[in-house]
């Protein structure tokens, strides 16, 4: 066992929101390494993704709140108490979505960073990595292009993603203080974390067309309403301080998340 595989294995959490997916979360939950251990969010579910994913290993915690952010922040205060009970000891967290598009086997490629301690957060850009046709529908990827335009524009962040599959040095995620219940989540941990001036970069990963129908990029109504939130988390944050990134010596295939001064 090489030094990746064991820090994957004692120091690595996934947390999985999860709003009725049982037609993927097991392809989700096999393609996983092998890691300290998985936390699957039901975020009111009606059909068996809690069952499924429990017969794979996964700890189910139920959110009945609908919110991408309450998912997370559940599976989070899911953690925090076993901390405190002694029942783990993460170093980073990953987060992961339940619904196959992402490729969860490509985690240790995210982690490796992380725990060479050469950054803090590694965030998994569809962007700069291959996509399957279709898997991102030209309103995703004009949102995304948006909302990174704007945080450039705003805050100086170089990001290219908003995307879920990301990494984070578990206490260095509690200094964030998270609060986003919503699509908010993931530029709010992005801008919290230039803030706070977290060590980060990007790695290009894939990204397929994920198992199902979406139920954001799905329908209009659902891609208007993450658009919005996003929009409006962006110009929340807009009026706080910025802050930089210290510079990280980056592999390659790596792309440093900087701040313009």
């Amino acid at each position: 066992m090489n030094e990746l595989d064991r820090y994957l294995r004692e120091s690595v959490w996934v947390v999985i929101p999860a709003l009725n997916e049982e037609e993927s979360i097991g392809l989700v939950l096999r393609d996983l390494p092998c890691v300290a251990g998985v936390i699957v969010v039901d975020n009111g579910c009606t059909d068996q993704t809690a069952v499924i994913a429990e017969q794979a290993g996964a700890l189910v915690v139920r959110e009945p709140q609908r919110g991408y952010g309450a998912a997370c922040l559940q599976g989070l205060a899911k953690l925090d108490a076993m901390v405190r009970e002694g029942k783990a000891n993460p170093q980073s967290v990953a987060f992961v979505d339940a619904d196959y598009s992402d490729h969860s086997d490509r985690l240790p490629e995210l982690v490796r960073p992380i725990a060479d301690a050469d950054a803090d957060f590694v965030l998994g850009s569809r962007l700069l990595g291959e996509r399957e046709r279709g898997a991102m529908p030209p309103q995703s990827v004009f949102g995304n292009k948006l909302a990174c335009f704007l945080m450039r524009v705003l805050f100086g962040i170089r990001h290219t993603d908003l995307g879920p599959f990301r990494v984070i040095d578990y206490r260095r995620l509690g200094e964030l203080q998270m609060q986003d219940q919503n699509f908010g989540w993931t530029i709010e941990m992005q801008i919290k974390a230039s803030r706070l001036g977290l060590r980060s970069l990007e790695i290009p990963v894939p990204y397929r067309t994920r198992v199902g129908t979406s139920k954001i990029s799905g329908t209009w109504s659902g891609t208007f309403k993450a658009g919005y939130k996003i929009l409006f988390t962006i110009a929340k944050h807009g009026f706080l301080q910025r802050s930089s990134f210290p510079r990280v010596s980056l592999p390659k295939s790596a792309m440093p998340c900087s701040t313009e001064r």
